[in-house]
């Protein structure tokens, strides 16, 4: 649950405050008495990369290998398909 605090407060106590936050706390900052901001304590890192090296995507991609039947498959389904960009806002001619 956050504790309501003022803008003046914030100020005036900044360092108190940061100390509060760095240990959990949450607050939101009001400005005559309408809340404005949320001062919360920064989100811990996940663990989880923002980004794959190459060398671990080429191996994800080529650890499951298809077979030739499973390729041509593939490749005779996206010949099928039209997926051709259409622009949905474009006039269709009615013929009339």
């Amino acid at each position: 649950m956050s504790t309501e605090i003022r803008q003046s407060d914030l100020r005036n106590d900044n360092a108190v405050i940061m100390r509060r936050v760095a240990a959990g706390e949450s607050f939101v900052v009001t400005v005559n008495g309408r809340a404005v901001a949320d001062v919360v304590p920064q989100q811990r890192d996940t663990g989880r990369r923002a980004f794959v090296p190459t060398a671990d995507a080429v191996a994800a991609l080529t650890s499951t290998p298809l077979s030739r039947s499973d390729a041509r498959r593939w490749l005779a389904d996206i010949r099928q398909d039209d997926d051709t960009p259409r622009d949905p806002w474009a006039r269709q001619s009615s013929g009339a």
